[in-house]
């Protein structure tokens, strides 16, 4: 696995290949083409979402600081609230012409279930989450629970990793529609138990919360 450094490019503003699953990768993020996706209750527009969770590496590559209580150039980021990934995203924006953004709860879910596959999997690829996720049951390093590199261990189909434990991942929105200014976190993460990873699980969180196991994804509208 190559290392997850962010290298700017902004060659151009034209999309890779545009098939399920495909890879984009035009500014060293690697990321991910989700088809459009009937879900049987709504309509998700084809989106691109990170192949991996953004990694302290890329975070400090654009803000100069690496907030993360567990330190790896790798591991995901994490000790960050919703304005330090806004301020984040805006640089990044600026650097390359581009429209990086968080995934809304509804695309986080259907790139998680695989797309057009809707998958069943309790967990993002696989009914084993000892397969795809770290969780409490397998975290531990030196004997503590802590994050680890993402990309260890197996992707779903669409070939995203870590969207099952490692560190919860922030939404841009949340399931409550009576104007609650909280912001939904899916995944589950490295100190919780199985059943906090199940890709049906939606957390809440006020979008000031910085905690060790809540990091995110980047996701790029077409």
């Amino acid at each position: 696995m190559r290392t997850k450094y962010l290298t700017i490019i902004a060659t151009d503003s034209n999309t890779g290949g545009q098939t399920n699953g495909s890879i984009y990768s035009p500014d060293g993020i690697d990321m991910v083409y989700v088809e459009e996706t009937d879900t049987g209750f709504m309509t998700i527009q084809s989106f691109y979402i990170g192949k991996y969770e953004v990694t302290q590496a890329q975070y400090q590559a654009i803000m100069g600081t690496n907030p993360s209580f567990f330190k790896g150039a790798n591991n995901p980021v994490e000790t960050v609230s919703l304005d330090d990934i806004k301020a984040f995203i805006s640089k990044l924006n600026a650097m390359t012409n581009r429209h990086y953004r968080l995934p809304t709860i509804s695309e986080w879910e259907c790139a998680a279930r695989e797309g057009t596959k809707r998958s069943s999997y309790e967990y993002s690829g696989s009914n084993n989450i000892d397969e795809v996720a770290w969780y409490k049951g397998n975290s531990k390093d030196n004997n503590n629970d802590a994050t680890h590199p993402v990309g260890q261990k197996q992707p779903n189909a669409l070939g995203i990793y870590d969207m099952s434990g490692n560190v919860w991942e922030w939404c841009e929105d949340n399931s409550d529609s009576s104007g609650c200014p909280d912001r939904g976190t899916r995944g589950g993460g490295w100190g919780n138990s199985a059943g906090a990873c199940r890709v049906s699980l939606r957390g809440l969180n006020s979008p000031s919360t910085r905690i060790p196991d809540i990091g995110f994804r980047l996701a790029l509208s077409l």
